[in-house]
């Protein structure tokens, strides 16, 4: 299995910068029984059953992008340097991170971001750091929330800087957990509206927690795509949303993860077809084509990257062979790719 085989032509007039509005006028590629059909997000009460499971991941983003200063003493006087960082993970004590220009960083050092907030370099080490903030608890996040920006993803970062329109944007409705640095994007084209829509149709809700790392924009650089290791993610499925789960399969009734970061994790708790059991820890659950399904009936996602383990994953939902018909489909018809872009809906 080659990483070859996961490429394709994207127009780069097709990558979203902003989303739609409202969120769930954005289109949807409807793919189940062999065809496709061209929808909106709105539709989906039209097209669930009645006993549908939507599993959500309420990982809340945080506002992970910082700019600081470094201040250091010499012989001339004060010497500043501007550094830029990247939240990634809690450690043990503070967060890891990632720094521009790193090689002007000791250990020892403070980078202040602000009034409201600064760090002490604890670590460094190759390719980040450790630092270790000023505030805990609600204060570092009410500092966070002051002079954070939010961490759009490399593809539109690359187009234009975050603004505080993405503070809104770049964040789930039902958003409630805090940690992860890149948000579930399919669940970005849920409203207010459309989920009391979904509750009216008799579909069923069932949250859980995966915080999103920066790891899910790691490019792939093996060319045997099954020697590629994951990154780890922290995730969560409690007692009530694992039996829900269960109880569901054991009915008859689908479940559809929003996103694939909610299909990584219900896949790495089931412990037998059809049986999830509650989980905490982190998921390193690398699903490509072969891979045999145990709980997921389909997936509600957005368009992904070329050669990315995204659409490994989609592949190994709908089959190599459909997921290009499918692409090819949503290229030619002007589909929005990527965070802020248009969703699919896939039902093998």
């Amino acid at each position: 299995m080659k990483l070859s085989d996961f490429d394709f032509d994207l127009p780069e007039h097709l990558i979203a910068t902003r989303p739609a509005r409202p969120r769930s006028s954005a289109r949807l590629l409807l793919a189940q029984d062999g065809a496709i059909d061209d929808r909106h997000v709105g539709d989906l009460p039209r097209i669930l059953r009645p006993g549908d499971v939507l599993v959500l991941n309420d990982t809340k983003v945080i506002p992970a992008r910082l700019t600081g200063i470094r201040r250091r003493d010499s012989a001339q006087g004060p010497v500043e340097a501007r550094i830029e960082v990247t939240l990634l993970e809690p450690a043990a004590e503070g967060w890891q991170a990632l720094a521009k220009p790193l090689r002007k960083l000791r250990a020892g050092e403070v980078i202040r971001f602000g009034a409201a907030l600064s760090a002490k370099v604890a670590e460094i080490a190759e390719g980040g750091l450790r630092l270790v903030f000023d505030a805990e608890g609600d204060a570092f996040d009410a500092a966070l929330r002051e002079v954070g920006a939010m961490p759009l993803p490399p593809y539109i970062a690359s187009i234009r800087p975050p603004d505080a329109q993405d503070l809104e944007d770049y964040q789930t409705v039902w958003a409630a957990r805090q940690g992860a640095v890149a948000a579930p994007t399919a669940s970005l084209h849920f409203d207010a509206p459309l989920l009391a829509a979904l509750e009216a149709r008799g579909v069923e809700f069932v949250h859980v927690t995966l915080h999103v790392g920066a790891g899910t924009f790691l490019p792939v650089k093996v060319e045997d795509v099954t020697t590629h290791r994951m990154h780890a993610e922290w995730g969560e499925i409690s007692p009530a949303a694992a039996e829900a789960i269960t109880r569901a399969k054991a009915e008859g009734r689908r479940v559809i993860p929003v996103g694939t970061t909610a299909l990584r994790l219900i896949e790495s708790a089931a412990v037998a077809d059809g049986r999830v059991d509650a989980f905490q820890g982190t998921t390193d659950i690398f699903i490509y084509p072969g891979y045999h399904f145990r709980v997921t009936d389909g997936l509600m996602t957005n368009f992904h990257l070329p050669k990315s383990t995204l659409m490994m994953l989609v592949s190994a939902v709908m089959g190599a062979e459909n997921i290009k018909s499918i692409y090819g489909h949503a290229v030619r018809n002007g589909y929005r790719f990527f965070s802020y872009g248009d969703a699919s809906l896939l039902i093998p």
